[in-house]
């Protein structure tokens, strides 16, 4: 069981908010699209609002929670949206109030039962709820490739908590009792100089874990071998394919939510 309590990004706001991937603006255009309405939305595990912004600018309004208080602060603000710190079970939203609801590179976290619960609840009639994520980055360099692959699996590998692997699994193993919806293929793209991709790799969770336990930041010693293949000022391309999961609330959505319950 996952709990909402989980919170391995606090000490890593700084970071987090200065050098994740922001999402393509394509996703967005289409969840408002598949949206009954574009009133309310609700950004669960909105972090620093990679995704809330991009909602803000095409929903009346939006409420970005996040049991990080941290994270939030570091969240651009915008006059339509309210961040809020809070559970992903408890939103504190009015019944039948919301047509989508998001969850960024967070539902591996969430108390699955109590926040699909929750999600039935403030969802309006054939409102939608979007779940997604993105896993490896593919970089245009074999060399530089092999390199973060190693450092990513054996470095770290052992630092990284137990729910990344539904991450790496793409959350298949999660599951998601609603009526599905078939969505496009989005990916995530950035031109990135050296010092922006280790900004990135200190924002990880289990950079930040590695370092806590021994005392030291393991990046320093992988910029080193990175800079044997990428010189300062060149850029690379860097790709992260998202996997989507999308469904709506609809008249057998009741069922599936109990019957997976129970």
């Amino acid at each position: 069981m996952m709990s909402t309590n989980t919170d391995h990004f606090t000490p890593l706001a700084r970071q987090y908010a200065s050098f994740r991937p922001s999402y393509p603006e394509e996703l967005f255009d289409w969840l408002a699209s598949i949206a009954p309405l574009r009133q309310m939305a609700w950004d669960c595990g909105a972090g620093n609002g990679q995704a809330t912004v991009e909602l803000a600018a095409r929903f009346e309004q939006v409420l970005a929670t996040d049991i990080s208080a941290a994270q939030l602060a570091a969240a651009p603000p915008r006059a339509n949206v309210e961040y809020r710190a809070a559970p992903a079970e408890a939103s504190g939203l009015p019944a039948q109030s919301a047509d989508l609801v998001t969850i960024a590179q967070a539902l591996h976290w969430f108390d699955l039962p109590k926040f699909y619960a929750e999600v039935h609840r403030v969802l309006k009639p054939h409102g939608v709820i979007a779940a997604w994520g993105y896993n490896r980055l593919r970089i245009d360099h074999a060399g530089l490739q092999q390199v973060l692959d190693r450092f990513y699996d054996e470095t770290i590998g052992a630092y990284w908590p137990p729910e990344r692997l539904h991450v790496e699994n793409g959350y298949r193993d999660l599951a998601f009792p609603f009526a599905r919806i078939a969505s496009p293929e989005f990916a995530l793209h950035k031109e990135w100089q050296r010092e922006h991709l280790l900004g990135y790799l200190r924002s990880w969770s289990a950079v930040g874990r590695f370092q806590a336990a021994l005392g030291f930041d393991p990046v320093d010693e992988l910029a080193e071998e990175i800079g044997a293949y990428w010189r300062e000022g060149v850029v690379y391309r860097i790709e992260w394919p998202l996997f989507m999961h999308v469904g709506r609330v609809d008249q057998g959505t009741p069922e599936l939510l109990h019957s997976w319950i129970a």
